[in-house]
């Protein structure tokens, strides 16, 4: 198992540096060089890591791998035009995420006429308590799992206005819950804002539907009322197509 978890540190380090020789690898590892280099050359020898002149790096069977798990989850399946079309009807960017081992993870996004590019990818992690999308999952999870998050993610800030507070969290979340959609504003983003609506199939939260835009449109009540319609609207197909299929 050492061994296992050794070959992930290394590629954690290759991801991190964008590449590295035996040298870069063994500094950050505090390991000898040779052993560096059988590292390396082991996952070589697996194509997950290609050798560029002396530079290692994580090859695109990742890419692959990646891949091939988003197009799995039935979530993103039953998503994708739905997603589309709320991108394109309301111009802002549209977002599906999910959670996983208690942090927030994007699945797929689409941008709009009038979104702004935040550099979003699938696979992408967040803290769950900072962004809408996130806490419209923490608002149809236990309290016992709440806590249980918090407790293994803890609660540091992503911008100067991230609830940091656990009272405070969980008071929100009884509000998200009850209202039946969370909003954020500048809280994983400074000026941006999103609101979030869980997808919950069989009483199991799913994942999660958002909207992200600049904090001054979505502060607009007129305005935030009607990018809440769009997402009612899309959640109720993507629940109905994740149920039924489509």
């Amino acid at each position: 198992m050492k061994s296992v978890r050794r070959a992930f540190d290394v590629i954690d380090v290759l991801w991190k540096l964008d590449g590295a020789g035996p040298t870069e690898v063994a500094n950050e590892m505090d390991v000898p060089q040779s052993t560096a280099h059988v590292y390396l050359q082991t996952l070589q020898s697996t194509g997950y890591v290609v050798n560029a002149s002396g530079t290692y790096e994580l090859s695109h069977a990742f890419l692959s791998m990646g891949s091939r798990i988003k197009h799995r989850n039935k979530i993103y399946q039953v998503s994708q035009q739905p997603l589309q079309d709320l991108a394109d009807e309301t111009g802002e960017l549209a977002t599906v995420v999910i959670e996983e081992e208690g942090e927030c993870v994007f699945l797929h996004n689409v941008s709009g006429e009038k979104s702004i590019e935040l550099g979003l990818y699938a696979g992408l992690t967040t803290p769950l308590y900072s962004h809408a999308a996130g806490k419209a999952i923490l608002s149809q999870l236990s309290v016992d799992r709440v806590n249980e998050i918090i407790d293994r993610q803890g609660l540091s800030p992503v911008t100067s206005e991230t609830i940091t507070d656990r009272e405070r969290l969980l008071k929100e979340l009884e509000t998200v819950r009850s209202d039946g959609y969370a909003v954020d504003w500048d809280q994983q983003i400074e000026g941006m804002g999103t609101i979030g609506i869980p997808i919950v199939v069989d009483d199991q939260v799913r994942g999660s539907i958002s909207i992200a835009c600049p904090t001054e449109r979505v502060k607009d009540k007129s305005y935030r009322a009607k990018l809440l319609n769009k997402l009612r609207e899309t959640n109720e197909t993507v629940t109905i197509k994740y149920q039924y299929g489509s």
